[in-house]
């Protein structure tokens, strides 16, 4: 009897511990969601890009829209680092919506999200609420828990009779213990090693499926918990998880892993009953006949996350605004790029296609790309870095940083001719359309750049889409300055202060002359100055280059 009484008392005295050591870590998160708000979000290990990618490119088998941010734009804006500011999300179903958010849109105003938002602003503690039983999820990279939910093959796991009568086997010991506890200990600790040996086993070829799984399965139990609260897509969320509700009993043997003192005593007691393998096999046959209905809870649950994230962004960046989207030209006043510390702001007044002049270093590819960034965040969050900014839907597409192709043996010029092509091709279907370039064809002489360049500015200002294009080439000012409106950037060079920028756009083109005065001040040779200068002065004249003599 006192035996009994002991292994009781052990298993009560387990069970205690476990709650202490549940409720004790659900308070120290809780805290840390009520910490962070308000705040710019900090780098975790989470979230990767490759893996936010691999469930962008599934979530694309279940959704169409208007446009998307290719790879070019993506990386020539470093939207990446932009979602990572804007990224205050707890799970993997938010940040994966928030990045798929970031590069896909439809050509009209997200009326929910913005309702979301709105009722976050006014309900602080549900918003509150909502981030922690997000947070309560966790987040788990290459979860892959839209590839279950997609028509792909699922590899299955082997017989569900076989894992149910391994996972009796210590319940039979258990029961068996009572009557005859030696006997009983022997076929408890006897299958506990089999059934670990058997585990790690098939673990080694399925931990991909059993992790997924996991997370799937804990998703959908986190979504049982938010129709509990009240928030406007309550009664959908409600619908979507009516036929996904059994899933969730299933909870307990794909608990989430967030690093707690309790997922190790949890793993060991799922592989002495060989939880994850039954729930794994029973799960999928659910799934199968309820994919419409799942993918639909991944989109509500992935909003309310995003909402929660686009309201913190607002919140802690003080400059941020809604836009206003009608037709006609891209108006702003006091915009600035979302990536520079202490940034400069400036008004934009995009009517027609624009050539943008100046200096390295000056601000104009900031400014430039400062503007393709804000069309991206208003068409997709609907939110910019603006004192106020309007304009019409459309497609949002850069040729900027141009790298040599050396996978597919293209030279700088040929990727870069490339690049300018996809922008021209998606000009040529009619449809709205912001195209930036900086520095045009800069990878073949000056003559044929002038002139292709010339060309391609040209052609694009006779379209219905806008084109905002950073060049060196002064020229391209000259020839287009019937077609295209002017902007520049300026410096100032003394000898006090050097070179210094007060990154301002100004309207005209550039008529800097500061860059053999820079040459003068870094004390180069004065022969080069002087000759600098007298040839600059012979062009100004002639509007041809002057020949150098061989000297005798």
């Amino acid at each position: 009897m006192t035996e009994k009484l002991f292994i009781l008392l052990i298993g009560v005295g387990l069970i205690a511990f476990l709650i202490f050591l549940t409720i004790y870590s659900h308070w120290k998160l809780r805290l840390t969601v009520k910490s962070n708000w308000g705040r710019a979000p900090h780098s975790t290990r989470f979230d990767q890009e490759d893996s936010l990618k691999k469930a962008w490119e599934i979530e694309k088998n279940f959704h169409q829209w208007d446009s998307e941010i290719d790879d070019l734009t993506w990386q020539d804006l470093d939207m990446f680092a932009v979602f990572e500011k804007i990224n205050l999300t707890y799970s993997s179903v938010g940040s994966e919506s928030l990045y798929q958010k970031l590069r896909n849109y439809n050509w009209q105003e997200d009326e929910s999200l913005e309702e979301l938002i709105q009722f976050y602003k006014e309900h602080p503690k549900i918003r509150e609420d909502i981030q922690y039983a997000f947070a309560k999820l966790g987040k788990q990279e290459n979860n892959l828990s839209k590839f279950y939910l997609s028509d792909q093959t699922i590899t299955p796991l082997g017989s569900l009779s076989f894992f149910l009568v391994l996972g009796g086997l210590p319940l039979f010991g258990i029961l068996l213990s009572f009557f005859n506890l030696p006997l009983g200990i022997t076929l408890i600790i006897g299958s506990l090693f089999f059934n670990m040996f058997y585990y790690y086993i098939k673990k080694i070829y399925l931990e991909t499926e059993l992790n997924s799984m996991r997370y799937l399965v804990q998703t959908i139990s986190s979504g049982i918990e938010l129709c509990k609260i009240d928030h406007p897509l309550q009664k959908e969320l409600t619908q979507a998880l009516a036929p996904l509700k059994s899933i969730a009993r299933f909870a307990f043997s794909f608990r989430a892993k967030n690093g707690s003192e309790t997922d190790m005593i949890l793993e060991y007691f799922n592989i002495l009953f060989m939880l994850p393998f039954i729930s794994y096999t029973v799960v999928i046959k659910k799934l199968k006949n309820h994919r419409q209905e799942a993918v639909l809870l991944w989109d509500l649950m992935g909003k309310l996350e995003v909402a929660c994230s686009v309201l913190n962004f607002r919140t802690y960046q003080e400059n941020a605004t809604c836009p206003v989207f009608k037709k006609g030209p891209v108006s702003a006043q006091e915009l600035v790029h979302p990536l520079i510390e202490n940034p400069v702001d400036n008004p934009v007044n995009w009517q027609k296609t624009t050539l943008v002049t100046g200096s390295n270093a000056s601000g104009k590819s900031t400014y430039v790309k400062g503007i393709a960034i804000n069309c991206i965040l208003a068409q997709t969050i609907q939110t910019v870095l603006a004192k106020e900014f309007s304009l019409e839907f459309g497609h949002v597409l850069t040729s900027m940083a141009i790298k040599d192709d050396l996978f597919q043996g293209d030279s700088y010029f040929v990727a870069e001719v490339k690049s300018v092509k996809r922008l021209l091709d998606n000009v040529r279907t009619k449809k709205r359309c912001y195209c930036f370039i900086d520095e045009i064809l800069k990878g073949t002489n000056t003559i044929e750049r002038i002139a292709a360049s010339s060309s391609v500015v040209s052609w694009l200002s006779e379209t219905s889409s806008l084109a905002m294009v950073a060049t060196h080439d002064i020229e391209l000012t000259e020839i287009l300055k019937t077609k295209c409106a002017n902007i520049h950037f300026s410096e100032q060079v003394t000898k006090d202060q050097g070179i210094s920028f007060d990154y301002q756009v100004k309207y005209g083109p550039s008529q800097s002359r500061n860059a053999i005065a820079l040459l003068d001040l870094m004390k180069y040779p004065s022969e080069i100055i002087d000759n600098a200068k007298s040839a600059a002065n012979f062009f100004d004249e002639n509007r041809f280059w002057q020949v150098n003599k061989e000297e005798t």
